[in-house]
């Protein structure tokens, strides 16, 4: 019988954080633990409590430093002792980090010195990223030079689509072109349709009414405030629900109280229950997702479970798998073509119809099957590393 292979997973913010990269991380680890050790390397999250003893997998954390101003926290494992005598502990099979930054790094440096095969996963436009910190062109091309160094140590690479893939290669000088290995979710389509309609209605009191829907962190980088502006001008009757929370979300509030759309839009917070939250899917009619930011959400795959198309902008890495009015929903980056869009969709049901069964057959996939084709490129990379 063949001995489990032990797995180190690095990321560089985790639960009680939610992101796309902590549900990756979390999905493929809950997966890959019932044939493989699995750890995963973590920074703690100041003055917010999770209990990692729910986990089927363990998770490893190290010291971090509050950031001001932004959402997450900065890892520090260079001083943590603990954490790297933990780590020296696990002996380790595979390293595959899903960050260039400070526990990648940790990451390429521990499978550097032992001798084992590195995977990097490319989840997001760094230049955009650093751009936005630094507002400076030759430092982001700089600092883009130190994240390309970290990938470039690795045995190999994936992106998380065929447009990040070209992002890398052909705009961010990565070597060669990445590998692509597809985002999914753990998200099943809801049982019963009509009684998660009935429920989400009841909630937010919605009548005969079109269903728009957004989730995730409520932040401008996801473009929350062009949909307030786009909804401005929209037509038909609606009610936008916005589902998650952020450190922009009383700038939401205040832009929504502004726009006098407050019995159209509703905040409904964060929702950690799974099944809770399909119920969400499930009803909305469209999701909307206007984000040049996101490489490829997760939360485009979820509403495809519950046959819910997308509108996206176009030329949007996020938005390369979507053919416009055949899988999903494509606007110009221009809030009027946006609201115009939302109105035209609904004009004609038998093609909504398609795009919505087509979001499901073509968009939806499930953790079950892409962690299967990661375990196996595992196997193939430390068989090839002996």
């Amino acid at each position: 019988m063949q001995k489990k292979i032990s797995i180190g997973l690095f990321i560089d913010t985790f639960y009680p954080m939610i992101d796309g990269v902590v549900m990756v991380v979390d999905n493929t680890a809950k997966r890959l633990c019932k044939f493989a050790n699995v750890y995963v390397f973590a920074p703690k999250i100041p003055h917010k409590k999770f209990d990692d003893s729910k986990l089927p997998y363990q998770v490893i954390r190290c010291s971090s430093l509050e950031v001001p101003l932004i959402d997450y926290s900065l890892p520090v494992p260079k001083i943590d002792i603990k954490f790297h005598k933990i780590l020296d502990s696990c002996h380790l099979d595979i390293v595959h980090i899903h960050s260039p930054a400070t526990l990648g790094r940790i990451g390429v440096e521990y499978a550097k010195e032992h001798h084992i095969p590195i995977v990097g996963t490319m989840h997001s436009q760094y230049r955009q990223d650093i751009y936005r910190a630094t507002k400076s062109n030759r430092l982001t091309d700089q600092l883009l030079k130190t994240v390309i160094h970290v990938y470039e140590q690795c045995d190999v690479c994936w992106a998380v689509n065929s447009e990040v893939a070209r992002i890398f290669h052909e705009e961010y000088h990565y070597s060669k072109k990445p590998l692509v290995m597809n985002n999914a979710t753990e998200m099943l389509p809801v049982k019963d349709v009509q009684k998660s309609c009935e429920r989400i209605n009841l909630l937010y009191d919605i009548k005969d009414e079109k269903v728009f829907l957004f989730v995730g962190r409520l932040n401008k980088l996801k473009n929350i405030f062009f949909i307030v502006d786009a909804l401005k001008q929209v037509k038909i009757s609606y009610k936008m629900l916005f589902v998650g929370e952020g450190q922009d979300e009383e700038q939401l509030k205040h832009k929504i109280k502004e726009a006098h759309l407050e019995e159209k839009i509703i905040l409904c917070g964060r929702i950690t229950d799974r099944e809770y939250l399909a119920d969400y899917y499930a009803r909305s009619d469209l999701f909307l997702f206007p984000s040049l930011y996101d490489a490829s959400s997760i939360v485009q795959i979820e509403a495809a479970s519950q046959k819910t198309p997308c509108l996206f902008l176009k030329d949007a890495a996020t938005a390369c798998n979507i053919i416009d009015n055949h899988n999903g929903y494509l606007s110009e980056n221009d809030v009027t073509m946006y609201a115009k869009k939302i109105d035209d969709i609904f004009q004609d049901q038998e093609s909504y119809n398609k795009v919505c069964e087509n979001a499901y057959l073509e968009l939806y996939k499930n953790w079950d099957d892409e962690v299967k084709n990661i375990y196996h490129s595992y196997i193939d990379l430390i068989e090839r590393e002996k």
